[in-house]
C-alpha cells in the first residue's frame, strides 16, 4: 500500500515579515505600517499578545497600478 500524498495548495509561500521589515520593504515609516493596519488597508497577523506579522505575499497584492501604465 502506498502512503497518501499531502494536501497540493494553489496559494503561494507566505513571506512572513514584521513591521519593520514590511515598512522598509514599502518604503515608509513603522507609524504608517500600523496606521495602514488599522485602517484595513494592510492585514496585519497577531501571534501572542505583541508579535504582529505581514504577509508580502498580500502587500504585493493589494498593490494597484494607475497613470498612464496602467
Amino acid at each position: 500500500m502506498s502512503k497518501p500524498s499531502a494536501p497540493v495548495s494553489n496559494s503561494a509561500q507566505r513571506r512572513w515579515a514584521n513591521q519593520n521589515e514590511a515598512a522598509e520593504y514599502l518604503g515608509v515609516s513603522t507609524r504608517t505600517v500600523r496606521q495602514m493596519i488599522a485602517d484595513g488597508r494592510l492585514r496585519g497577523y497577531r501571534n501572542g499578545p505583541r508579535m504582529i506579522r505581514l504577509d508580502l505575499n498580500e502587500i504585493d497584492a493589494s498593490m494597484t497600478p494607475f497613470g498612464g501604465a496602467a
